[in-house]
């Protein structure tokens, strides 16, 4: 290994490797090193040529300049300083680093001892050995790519729908889709994926994280993978796993080909991002990166012992974005996804993470500020999935204004009422009353009103990637996740107390007509509620993971979409409930007061099935399943819309307010199409749902003397 001190002092800024057409610039934070080396590497990354010191230390950044250096070169990072866990100092020169900014990264990681420091063997002295034939290394990139003309497609909130799915689970197994490009960036980009998107009306795809990721040790022994990527080690670098590399692109140049096509077809791109921990575990992890360079800057440490760490991840550590530079990485990182990745915006895992503080979580915390000043990231989407594992954790509507959160709360009672409901008879199941259900129906204003937060940052689903699919859901009594080899002891215990005679696929048509009709329901209560809703990939096609709730580490047929095997009415229900989302938007992006107007109509009303006003007891009368809502004033129908909710067990007729009525919807039915009208009464079938348009011929004048009043909230 040849040394040399030819690095000139260079400057503190931008972080990272970066090339200026005549050398490239390194700058790399650090608090409490004591030297950091630069280390040069032929261009596979096997064989150290060269190791430099970083000349200059300027406000803990350190940074130099080598001349002459040209995009391509590949390069890691020793930092040398004391190795007292002790104090929270973990520093071993004999571990090569990767660069928190490295924009690709060289090598495939396997799960050595030499990537582990002393502690996890010696625990009281310092003996390690060296990693850097073995560790990841980063290239210096120049990134040129050529948009076109791509434009952000700029969906409002109240036309959003969301789409949550894997990059790699949705295209593996379409046939519609070459085999070379199953399972890939250029898989989703496909024509024939960007129709089956456009065609069922999403308008936005959330992306299960394509940052460059780790599987953990655990599961690499034991054959099996992160499939779904939530394990962060470059938060600037896309996830080569998932390109094709067909036509020679990089794997970043085919991320952005990608969402130029996605855009192109009216398709924003929200990324799901993790940066409350990182892929580096407990204090028995791997020494990859951000634990050599400096401990205890980058990761949260308890005060009474700093050799251990805060998990409020449940992933052995926590980001410290208390610290000024660790918090700039994180806004570097989402402003480079915006500015040269084009994203549209981000849904946060485990977001509280991000807004604790030394006494908890804060809306006042530096995060929340930072993101909301910034030019480039404060117009785009921001979703938070607002809980994580430590104290005060659970914040659902806790956020900012400017910020959607996943709603869990409308997914529990949503699921209860409708799934809990169907195995109760006719008697309300507990944890959703009618008053519970009809809060969660009209944009959960007890979480967001007060707050002044519109009533679309609530996101609405019953079904995300973490948990049952939708047919699984209405399927199965408890998770069968034994391939996980956890002994079936990990992922949510969705037990809902169902069951329709037996568990798991059924031949029997009674079974499979009464799952298909739960099935419709839940997705039609989800896409005509108010606030945001979302949809988990291949639930609109009939998609099983054959019970497992937790398919993380299944990169298998148990998390691909089996287009093969999709229910086409089950499809176009979907597409069409959507389709009537777009045109009336039943509910509008405001609160409803329950007043009316100067012409008697409401905004909204209340009523039992009888024509009576919904009041007092009734709303939490625990053997009564039905309820009407009478929507004055829509978001985009220039008549009333009215909602009529059976969650019974047997058919129910409701008396219709005054005038003409015309059936939109009746989820009875496989399609959902109606054709269906009435005056005084409309039958509604059991477990079932219907939305009623009121005839434009109906005389404005008698609506006074004919709707009755609203509930009083």
């Amino acid at each position: 290994m040849k040394r040399t001190t030819s690095l000139q002092h260079g400057h503190p800024w931008p972080m990272g490797a970066h090339f200026d057409g005549h050398g490239v610039n390194f700058a790399v934070f650090s608090t409490h090193a004591q030297a950091i080396e630069l280390c040069l590497f032929d261009a596979e990354g096997q064989h150290e040529l060269a190791r430099m010191p970083l000349p200059c230390q300027t406000v803990d950044v350190w940074h130099g300049y080598l001349p002459g250096a040209q995009p391509g070169l590949v390069y890691g990072l020793r930092a040398h300083g004391p190795w007292r866990p002790d104090q929270g100092h973990r520093f071993d020169a004999s571990k090569l680093l990767l660069d928190p900014y490295a924009r690709d990264i060289v090598g495939q990681f396997d799960w050595r001892p030499e990537h582990f420091s002393p502690d996890r063997l010696h625990p009281a002295h310092k003996d390690s050995h060296d990693n850097a034939a073995h560790a990841l290394k980063a290239r210096v990139t120049d990134d040129h790519f050529d948009w076109g003309d791509d434009a952000i497609p700029g969906i409002t909130l109240a036309d959003t729908v969301l789409y949550e799915c894997h990059v790699k689970g949705f295209s593996k197994l379409n046939p519609a889709i070459p085999p070379e490009l199953r399972g890939s960036y250029a898989g989703l980009a496909h024509p024939a994926a960007v129709k089956h998107l456009k065609d069922l009306g999403v308008t936005a795809i959330s992306l299960l994280p394509v940052q460059y990721s780790l599987s953990e040790e655990r599961l690499v022994s034991q054959g099996l993978s992160n499939y779904w990527g939530y394990n962060t080690l470059g938060f600037f670098c896309v996830n080569p796993q998932l390109a094709s590399g067909q036509g020679g692109l990089l794997a970043r140049d085919e991320f952005r080909s990608m969402v130029r096509a996605l855009h192109a077809g009216g398709l924003e791109v929200i990324l799901d991002v993790v940066y409350n921990h990182t892929a580096e575990a407990d204090e028995a992890g791997p020494t990859l990166s951000f634990r050599g360079l400096d401990n205890a800057s980058y990761y949260r440490l308890p005060p009474d012992d700093p050799s251990r760490y805060e998990n409020y991840s449940g992933c052995g550590n926590t980001l410290n974005l208390r610290q000024p530079k660790v918090l700039q990485m994180v806004m570097d990182s989402l402003r480079y996804w915006v500015e040269d990745m084009h994203v549209d915006g981000f849904r946060f895992d485990l977001a509280p993470v991000l807004g604790r503080t030394d006494s908890g979580f804060s809306t006042q915390a530096a995060f929340f500020a930072a993101m909301a000043q910034d030019p480039a990231l404060s117009h785009v989407k921001m979703i938070a999935e607002p809980w994580d594992t430590g104290p005060g954790g659970y914040q659902v509507g806790g956020f900012p204004r400017g910020w959607l959160e996943w709603n869990d709360k409308f997914r529990d009672c949503t699921r209860r009422f409708w799934v809990q409901g169907a195995a109760a008879g006719n008697k309300m199941p507990s944890g959703c009353t009618r008053g519970d259900f009809a809060m969660r129906l009209c944009g959960s204003s007890d979480l967001y009103q007060e707050r002044r937060r519109a009533p679309a940052k609530s996101v609405n689903y019953v079904v995300s990637h973490d948990g049952f699919t939708l047919l699984d859901l209405v399927s199965y009594n408890q998770r069968h996740n034994e391939a996980n080899l956890e002994d079936n002891r990990d992922g949510h215990n969705d037990n809902l107390s169902f069951n329709c005679g037996e568990e798991g696929p059924s031949d029997d048509p009674v079974v499979q007509q009464f799952r298909a009709r739960l099935q419709r329901v839940l997705l039609a209560n989800t896409l005509l509620a108010q606030g945001t809703p979302m949809l988990c990939a291949g639930d609109e096609l009939g998609h099983s993971q054959n019970g497992n709730n937790n398919p993380y580490c299944q990169d298998n047929a148990t998390s691909w979409i089996d287009w093969l095997a999709s229910d086409p009415d089950l499809l176009a229900f979907t597409q069409y409930v959507i389709g009537l989302r777009h045109q009336l938007q039943p509910f509008a992006n405001r609160w409803y007061n329950g007043i009316a107007d100067a012409t008697g109509q409401y905004d909204v009303s209340w009523l039992n099935f009888d024509g009576g006003m919904l009041q007092d007891d009734g709303w939490h009368q625990a053997n009564v399943r039905t309820l009407a809502c009478l929507i004055g004033k829509p978001g985009r129908s220039a008549t009333p819309l009215l909602l009529l909710c059976n969650a019974g067990a047997t058919e129910e007729t409701c008396l219709l307010p005054c005038g003409q009525w015309q059936a939109l919807l009746d989820t009875s039915q496989p399609r959902g199409q109606s054709d269906r009208q009435g005056s005084a009464g409309m039958r509604v079938a059991a477990h079932s749902l219907m939305l009623l348009q009121q005839s434009a011929a109906f005389d404005a004048s008698l609506r006074q003397a004919c709707l009755t009043a609203p509930l009083n909230r």
